[in-house]
């Protein structure tokens, strides 16, 4: 083996590298159980807007006047970028999802948010004029079916909430492609921290406009949500975040979208092994074909390993 092949063979072996996709994929994979908890005794929209108001505070704190401040000035088209993409990815994506998990099960929840690249490419086609390789237009085939199986009648939920969990994705792939075009700033960290910032807010009016206030009793809340609670903040909106954006100079993207369809498998399996969620064989085989469909969309030519990344489908949860 050549001096060369040996670098890279220890690059892919590095145990950091190893122990930053094992905190995004079990982490991320877990934010559906911990939403689930939160909400048992805290509104979900509100539990969301504190979430990342906290969070992006904190973000923003630590990294706006790093280095590259100068070369990348805030004014207000970047908030103006921040404050949509906020609402697209934290309010419909986050936001679907925590009410979405008050009628059905967070692992079911985990597979239908797992369809985001399902509908980046669906919409990249029909309306940016993205032309889709053979392999994604069977993906988005084989997802559609598995997505189909989910919904209908039988299955773990009612159809008419999953079908309204579905609006998540949907507006998560809408942030997403917003987030590559739009003014955002260039420092990812500083993006992020302001879409989680204006995102929360707009979480917490949506909560007020809702009425969720008159359901919020502080002296009600449990240990459980609190600490559910800190576990969101800390670990799946910083923690993990940061393991992504770190992946993201080491590997390739391609080898970091592999979140997609692990964290749903990890979603699953906590969803069954700490509140009992029923796995019905429809669940599974349903999850099978929305997996193997992210697996083909996501799969990109070796060349194509970089690209501006934005805060990922992962943290939809």
């Amino acid at each position: 083996m050549t001096t060369m092949a040996r670098s890279t063979v220890a690059r892919r072996l590095d145990g950091r590298v190893v122990g930053a996709f094992a905190i995004v994929y079990v982490i991320w994979g877990s934010t559906y159980l911990f939403i689930r908890l939160a909400s048992q005794t805290i509104p979900p929209l509100l539990m969301s807007g504190v979430r990342f108001l906290i969070a992006g505070t904190v973000l923003l704190a630590i990294t706006r006047r790093r280095a590259g401040a100068k070369g990348d000035p805030i004014g207000p088209r970047q908030w103006r970028a921040a404050a949509i993409t906020g609402a697209l990815l934290l309010v419909g994506g986050n936001g679907g999802v925590s009410y979405g998990e008050l009628f059905v099960p967070s692992g079911v929840v985990a597979l239908l948010v797992a369809t985001v690249p399902l509908f980046i490419a669906l919409i990249g086609a029909l309306f940016l004029g993205q032309r889709l390789r053979p392999v994604a237009m069977v993906g988005i085939a084989i997802g559609l079916l598995g997505t189909g199986i989910l919904v209908r009648p039988g299955g773990s939920g009612d159809p008419g909430h999953m079908l309204l969990v579905l609006a998540s994705p949907l507006s998560w792939a809408l942030g997403s492609l917003y987030a590559t075009r739009g003014a955002l700033p260039r420092r990812l960290f500083v993006a992020s921290g302001m879409e989680m910032l204006i995102g929360g807010a707009l979480l917490v009016v949506a909560g007020l406009v809702t009425g969720e206030l008159a359901s919020l009793h502080l002296d009600r809340i449990s240990l459980l949500s609190i600490l559910s609670l800190l576990y969101l903040i800390v670990f799946g909106s910083l923690i993990a975040f940061s393991a992504y954006v770190w992946l993201l100079s080491r590997v390739a993207t391609t080898a970091v979208a592999t979140y997609a369809y692990v964290n749903p498998l990890v979603a699953v399996v906590l969803g069954w092994a700490f509140v009992g969620e029923q796995i019905t064989g429809q669940t599974v085989l349903a999850g099978a074909f929305i997996m193997v469909a992210v697996a083909l969309i996501l799969a990109r030519p070796a060349a194509s390993t970089r690209g501006r990344p934005h805060l990922p489908a992962g943290d939809a949860g």
